[in-house]
């Protein structure tokens, strides 16, 4: 098979989909590899590394696409890429369809194979794939508020540890699930008053557990989540049903009765959010101000931490990578069921029954 790694494009997107280590394993296997001169450039991996490793240096990214018979990728598609996927082409990538109709319009008419990283989902429920990154995406949620709650940057003025004779920052988090443990952890660490709200009890036993009480568990519902928004410094959301697009718990309203200069950051926006006024921002313009709360919507957070980023994934998507390029999309997909929920299109039909849920098409599995 010829497998295509074309440098990524999305506003400060320095991840890529494949390392050279993986570009070797699949060369060995008598598989070429085409990959975009510096595509790996930003997560510090070089041409010559991917040459050694076996690949084909390619100068244009229309040239891997339209060469290669599969696409790996780490982010989804953006509309500028739509005309270079080739009829029929298997897409390995973050997808997040919910959320992007355009996108799942093109796949269909394109009779494109597309499978998400991020529904790929084991018998016990977990999203290998969607782990590493949202890993991630908590720890810098933490972070990147902190940095907008400064004066400067229009928030409050809060230091989330406080120093002695003050109050403790409040970071709010609605979600108790991978995003919104590992942004706990970083909050803990820097001395916060941490606040997680989740709708299952099982998961705030856990939590508490975790956190041996250092964090204020709380059962998730409309009232709780408006009286705890009200109180907080930084607002989180970290909520994900996999595959479909976020819930919005937090509207219009609530944010127009947050204090002024509160920080609110929602992981969900590549999901469509969970707070009704977010949209996706960018690394170059992350923030913008509604009701004098401080908005920060990055969609592809992970890529400002390449290195660990790209790492992280590509140590999760290779068994995948794996057997899609020596079975096939259908066998494999058929010898796994877990790969088989990451299959979102396939030959113009949507293949993930929360994908056209969101979507409004009819469900229509690989069967």
């Amino acid at each position: 098979m010829k497998i295509g790694l074309p440098k990524e494009i999305k506003n400060h997107e320095y991840r890529v989909g494949m390392i050279p280590n993986h570009v070797k394993a699949l060369t060995q296997r008598g598989h070429q590899v085409l990959v975009e001169r510096g595509a790996g450039s930003g997560s510090g991996f070089t041409d010559d590394t991917y040459k050694e490793a076996g690949a084909d240096l390619i100068d244009s990214a229309e040239e891997v696409w339209t060469r290669s018979e599969m696409i790996v990728k780490v982010k989804e598609p953006i509309s500028s890429e739509y005309d270079l996927i080739q009829e029929g082409q298997l897409i390995y990538t973050y997808l997040h369809l919910a959320a992007d109709p355009a996108l799942t319009e093109v796949l269909l008419k394109k009779n494109v194979s597309g499978v998400a990283y991020e529904t790929i989902e084991t018998s016990d429920g977990r999203l290998p794939l969607l782990v590493p990154m949202s890993q991630v995406a908590g720890r810098m949620a933490t972070q990147v508020g902190a940095q907008y709650l400064q004066r400067a940057y229009g928030g409050k003025g809060v230091l989330l540890g406080g120093v002695p004779g003050t109050r403790r920052g409040r970071v709010v988090i609605i979600g108790g699930g991978v995003v919104g443990t590992h942004a706990a952890q970083i909050a803990v660490g820097m001395g916060a008053d941490v606040r997680i709200l989740d709708i299952n009890p099982q998961r705030l036993e856990e939590l508490d557990f975790m956190f041996n009480g250092r964090v204020q568990t709380l059962y998730s519902d409309p009232y709780t989540i408006a009286e705890q928004a009200k109180q907080a410094d930084l607002l989180i959301g970290a909520v994900l049903i996999a595959g479909a697009k976020a819930p919005t718990l937090i509207n219009r309203q609530l944010i127009s009765e947050m204090e002024a200069g509160t920080v609110v950051v929602d992981v969900a926006v590549d999901q469509g959010g969970c707070i009704e006024t977010c949209h996706a921002t960018t690394h170059d313009a992350p923030t913008y101000i509604i009701d004098d709360v401080v908005h920060y919507c990055v969609a592809n957070m992970p890529g400002a931490v390449s290195r660990t980023s790209t790492l992280a994934l590509n140590n999760t998507t290779r068994a995948h990578l794996l057997s899609l390029v020596d079975l096939g999309v259908e066998a494999a997909c058929r010898r796994d069921p877990s790969l088989m929920l990451g299959l979102n299109t396939y030959r113009g039909r949507c293949t993930h029954q929360a994908v056209a849920t969101s979507l409004g098409y009819e469900y229509s599995p690989l069967v």
